[in-house]
């Protein structure tokens, strides 16, 4: 005797089967979207890490970008100047005042000193730290700023940056035994 047949084959389906897995139409659109999504927040936390200074002296070249250019276009003078118990850098204009925060870095100590090295330097832990600060720097509306060096310390280590008061601009260290 013979088993009836339903008529079914292998891969065909009765009228109360439940469909099983996906078409390839939705695998790829679910990819597509995946690609997507992926790629727009990809290039929007690289654009935010971009742009976000990482170190003290990052912060303070954007400060001093934003204090020139400021003091050119409303054609005042801008006062650079750090907030030790805050950890920021602060632009004042006379008209306002503008906070660029430094990340947080462990025993951070930011120093605006005068031009020239003067003789009030000591030495701490072998390196030598000038003592003499200035309150604050001025950026001049003709783009020049007032003769300064900016110092860093970060424990006892210091390190030095000087402005070129024309450009406003780092001066570059001379090359040790060069004249």
């Amino acid at each position: 005797m013979r088993a009836r047949s339903s008529g079914q084959g292998p891969g065909r389906r009765g009228p109360g089967a439940a469909a099983r897995g996906f078409t390839l139409l939705e695998i790829l659109l679910a990819l597509a979207l995946i690609a997507l999504l992926a790629g727009v927040l990809i290039s929007g936390s690289a654009q935010l890490l971009a742009n976000r200074p990482t170190t003290p002296e990052e912060v303070f070249w954007a400060a001093v970008q934003q204090a020139r250019a400021s003091a050119l276009k409303t054609e005042r003078e801008v006062r650079l100047s750090f907030d030790p118990k805050d950890q920021n850098f602060v632009l004042d204009d006379g008209a306002g005042r503008q906070v660029l925060a430094v990340p947080p870095t462990r025993d951070l100590t930011v120093d605006l000193l005068a031009a020239q090295a003067s003789r009030s330097s000591v030495l701490i832990g072998g390196d030598v730290v000038d003592t003499q600060t200035i309150p604050y720097a001025t950026f001049y509306t003709d783009g020049t700023c007032t003769p300064f060096r900016v110092q860093f310390r970060t424990g006892g280590a210091a390190r030095l940056l000087t402005l070129d008061p024309w450009t406003c601009a780092r001066v570059l260290p001379r090359p040790e035994g060069g004249s």
